[in-house]
C-alpha cells in the first residue's frame, strides 16, 4: 500500500470511528488496530489525535465541495479552500446549491452523523475542532449570503436556511424513515415563497 493509500485508509477508519463514538472516545490505537497498523505507523502519518481530526474534517470538506463543483460543471481557481465564501458555482442559486447538498448528505448518513457529533462536541471551547466549526459556520453563512444575492434580507435568509438544514439533518439522523431530501424541498419552498 502506498503512503497516500495508507493515509486514505486511516482517514476512512478514523471517520467511521469518530462517527460511531465521538472524538473524545476515539483512541489512536483503535484507528491503528482497525487498519492492522502499529501505533508508531499511525503516528508517522498523523503525529497527534488533533492532527488526525483536522485531516478528517479537511478531507471531507474538500471531497464535498469538489463533488458539487463536478455536479455544477465548474472548476475552482487554485487556492480557493473548500467551504470558502470564495467558492463560485457560476450563477447557481442558493436553492439549487442547498438541494444538491441535501441530496448528497441523504446518501451518506455516516458522514452527516460524524459532523453532527463533532459539531456538538466542539461547542466546548477546549475541543480541538472548536475553531474549525466556528469558521465553517461563518463560511457557510457567507456562501449562503452570496448565493442568495444582494439584498437586505440576505443575512436573515442565510441563517434561516442553515438552521433548517442543520435541524432537519438531526431529525433525520434520529428517525431515518424521514425523507430528508423531500422534507427539505417542501420546507425550502415555503421559505422561498416568503422571500
Amino acid at each position: 500500500m502506498s503512503a497516500e493509500e495508507r493515509r486514505e485508509q486511516l482517514l476512512a477508519a478514523a471517520t467511521s470511528l469518530i462517527a460511531e463514538r465521538g472524538y473524545w472516545a476515539l483512541s489512536m490505537q483503535d484507528v491503528a488496530d482497525s487498519c492492522d497498523l502499529s501505533l508508531t505507523g499511525l503516528l508517522h502519518h498523523f503525529p497527534s489525535k488533533d492532527a488526525l481530526l483536522v485531516a478528517v474534517l479537511a478531507r471531507h470538506d474538500e471531497l464535498e465541495v469538489r463533488a458539487l463543483d463536478e455536479e455544477f460543471g465548474v472548476t475552482q481557481p487554485p487556492g480557493v479552500p473548500p467551504a470558502s465564501p470564495l467558492v463560485d458555482w457560476n450563477g447557481v442559486d442558493l436553492w439549487t446549491a442547498c438541494q444538491a447538498t441535501v441530496e448528497r448528505n441523504a446518501r451518506q448518513p455516516e458522514l452527516v452523523r460524524l459532523y453532527a457529533v463533532l459539531e456538538a462536541e466542539s461547542l466546548a471551547p477546549d475541543h480541538p475542532a472548536h475553531g474549525y466549526f466556528m469558521e465553517r459556520q461563518e463560511h457557510a453563512l457567507a456562501l449562503f449570503r452570496h448565493l442568495a444575492g444582494a439584498g437586505e434580507g440576505a443575512e436573515a435568509l442565510a441563517r434561516k436556511v442553515l438552521a433548517l438544514m442543520d435541524g432537519l439533518q438531526l431529525q433525520w439522523l434520529r428517525d431515518p424513515s424521514l425523507d430528508f431530501a423531500e422534507t427539505w424541498r417542501r420546507m425550502a419552498a415555503d421559505i422561498r415563497a416568503d422571500h
